[in-house]
């Protein structure tokens, strides 16, 4: 009798610890990967990739039991111009026939500041795989959607040195290093 009520003890206090934990899903026609990158040293040239899709746990009470992943089709890289599109996606910088997804996989999420967060993880792009830190604003507080859908949504940058990446294509040319916003929108049933 005392392993039965020991049992169901673990088992409640699994499923509270769960209850907890939120998932929440990446709502990809309301979340954007955005880069801006440098041209000639002269001007700032601006991206996007159209595809973006990804899982979020969420604990505001224990942020240490969030996490991340995300993953980004790399194929989808939007500049507004085909031809620079078309060079992006070759050998000469994404590779995407080799490497067709960035991800980004969180290791620890902590408190900085009023509804910021600073997450860390390992970003991977064009098979390399470094870590990162995103500044995140948010998340915005949970809502309800007409549809009856819990929504929340967050903004993150960061910064990186697209050479550590193995990124290598039009050196002088093209700025080294590169600024990523992410604008996310998230979704629970």
């Amino acid at each position: 009798m005392s392993r039965i009520l020991s049992a169901l003890a673990v088992a409640l206090l699994l499923t509270l610890s769960a209850a907890a934990q939120d998932t929440w899903q990446l709502d990809p026609p309301h979340s954007s990967a955005q880069f801006a990158v440098r041209h000639l040293g002269v001007s700032t040239v601006r991206g996007a990739f159209t595809k973006v899709n990804g899982t979020v746990q969420y604990d505001p009470a224990n942020l240490g039991k969030s996490s991340i992943q995300t993953t980004i089709d790399a194929t989808s890289v939007d500049t507004r111009v085909e031809m620079r599109d078309n060079d992006l996606r070759s050998s000469n910088y994404l590779d995407v026939q080799k490497y067709p997804t960035i991800t980004f996989k969180s290791k620890k999420i902590e408190a900085a500041g009023a509804g910021k967060l600073k997450v860390t993880g390992d970003l991977t792009i064009h098979g390399v795989t470094k870590e990162a830190v995103l500044d995140v604003d948010g998340p915005s507080a949970p809502m309800k959607d007409p549809w009856g859908n819990q929504r929340m949504g967050a903004s993150a940058s960061t910064k990186i040195n697209r050479m550590d990446f193995g990124v290598a294509g039009a050196p002088g040319l093209v700025g080294d290093d590169i600024t990523i916003t992410l604008d996310i929108e998230m979704t629970k049933k």
